[in-house]
């Protein structure tokens, strides 16, 4: 069963997008903050195979902590998410190393579908 690990601020959207992917099979792990995602790396490395990442946490607000998680987990799949970005953002999070960037609020059906597709690159 391939892990997810969802980081985000915002307990409801961990929650929900958690249920979203627990319903498609998948086994989710949750963090709030940049040093509890590193943490949970550090735990679960192995496992981990996609990052949904928040672009605004309480410890990081900007791309820092996704060119960290490429060095850091350098095979998993990162998934930007974020109410705060322009395109530019967006681009940039893209050339960083992020899988796909996307806007909120975002369709639940179509992250679970962007989650099966960086399973499976």
């Amino acid at each position: 069963m391939a892990s997810v690990l969802i980081v985000d601020d915002e307990e409801l959207i961990r929650w929900s997008v958690g249920q979203s992917l627990q319903d498609a099979g998948y086994r989710v792990i949750e963090a709030a903050s940049a040093r509890e995602t590193l943490e949970r790396l550090n735990l679960n490395a192995k496992d981990v195979c996609v990052i949904l990442l928040d672009l605004k946490l309480p410890d990081s607000n900007d791309l820092g902590l996704l060119r960290r998680l490429r060095t850091v987990a350098p095979r998993c799949r990162i998934i930007l998410m974020t109410a705060h970005g322009s395109a530019e953002t967006l681009d940039e999070a893209l050339r960083a190393g992020a899988f796909r960037a996307v806007g909120k609020p975002f369709d639940m059906g179509k992250m679970v579908g962007l989650v099966n597709e960086a399973v499976a690159a």
